[in-house]
């Protein structure tokens, strides 16, 4: 049957404090699977699309929450690799620490995740020219490859051999400090760029990640100021022709409960601005820039061509996440369609 889209990335355990408290104070940690290609793969297997996430686990408590709650949400996990758990985790499954933020203080984010299963995933422990033989998409993130020099290696073959089958791909930088230098990222993200057909990113990961910088380019961002990302958009495009599509958020956080979001595409000749989310209500930020991609990436799968119109689902749909708790998006097809509209909050009766 064959699958609309795979990706490859790995997935964690999230413990996140309660009622915006701080680590420290909490007693217990709300628990939920998250991982940017993970929620990807759940988001589109939620629209209605075909969807694998190829990965590497331990078996563990970890490890089967993680692989069960893909298979709840349609995700299929055959292509996962499953390494024996040694009792004291010298191979394991990452973990993530999470304190929501609100006014001033920023929402923050702590990484157990060294020596995680897939920093150990070479390419060869995946069967991937079957796999990409019947897949239409693949996507991947900048997070992955900061893992290791071995997943970078394998990232980097993923890609390459994708584009070479002529399976559509895509790409979302992701830069995180906290994982690899800018000039590390740099120079494995400009050996994947070539074989990216969508490749997805803000004025900070187009910089640190993939060494793009326009001239003119200041902290408008932060203000949504759409005409700002298009030096950024026509810089990549130049360096890398084979991108078809570059898409972006906008997020202006006011504060930690309320910010502003709108998103963007550009394809090469012409940008596509969603409406702004203006004063949006956070119950949980994380996931927005996953959840742009999944109504992306599924746009694209139905066929859709027009700009405009991927814009707007892709702007509700990931404004409609930061209405949930946890990572991946609960939101339908039917809602954020309604959402582009400007529907009423009012209650649905």
């Amino acid at each position: 049957m064959g699958f609309d889209l795979v990706t490859f990335g790995e997935c964690m355990v999230r413990l996140a404090a309660p009622d915006r408290m701080r680590l420290e104070q909490a007693r217990h940690l709300e628990v939920t699977a998250a991982g940017a290609e993970w929620n990807v793969a759940v988001n589109v297997a939620r629209l209605g699309h075909r969807t694998a996430w190829a990965s590497r686990l331990v078996d563990n408590w970890v490890g089967r929450f993680i692989a069960g709650e893909a298979r709840t949400h349609g995700v299929d996990t055959s292509q996962v690799v499953w390494t024996e758990f040694d009792g004291i985790g010298k191979v394991r499954n990452g973990l993530y620490f999470l304190e929501h933020g609100a006014g001033p203080r920023a929402s923050n984010v702590v990484y157990d995740r060294a020596y995680s299963a897939i920093s150990g995933m070479s390419f060869d422990m995946v069967d991937w020219k079957s796999l990409l033989s019947q897949t239409r998409w693949l996507h991947g993130t900048g997070i992955t490859p900061a893992l290791s020099e071995t997943v970078a290696e394998t990232t980097v073959k993923v890609f390459r051999m994708a584009a070479e089958m002529g399976v559509t791909t895509s790409y979302d930088l992701n830069f995180r400090s906290k994982l690899w230098p800018s000039k590390r990222a740099i120079e494995v993200n400009s050996q994947i760029a070539p074989y990216i057909s969508v490749m997805i990113g803000n004025e900070e990961d187009f910089e640190k990640a993939l060494g793009v910088k326009a001239a003119g380019i200041d902290q408008n961002y932060a203000k949504l100021d759409p005409a700002s990302y298009e030096p950024v958009a026509v810089e990549v495009k130049k360096k890398f022709p084979n991108i078809q599509w570059i898409g972006t958020t906008l997020r202006d956080a006011k504060t930690g409960l309320l910010n502003d979001w709108r998103v963007i595409l550009y394809d090469g000749t012409r940008l596509y601005t969603s409406k702004a989310y203006e004063n949006l209500e956070i119950v949980d930020r994380l996931g927005g820039g996953d959840s742009f991609a999944s109504a992306v990436i599924a746009s694209f799968l139905e066929g859709r061509q027009d700009g405009q119109e991927i814009a707007e689902f892709a702007g509700a749909y990931s404004a409609l996440a930061h209405t949930f708790p946890g990572d991946m998006n609960w939101a339908t097809r039917e809602e954020a369609a309604k959402a582009a509209k400007g529907a009423s909050a009012r209650v649905s009766r």
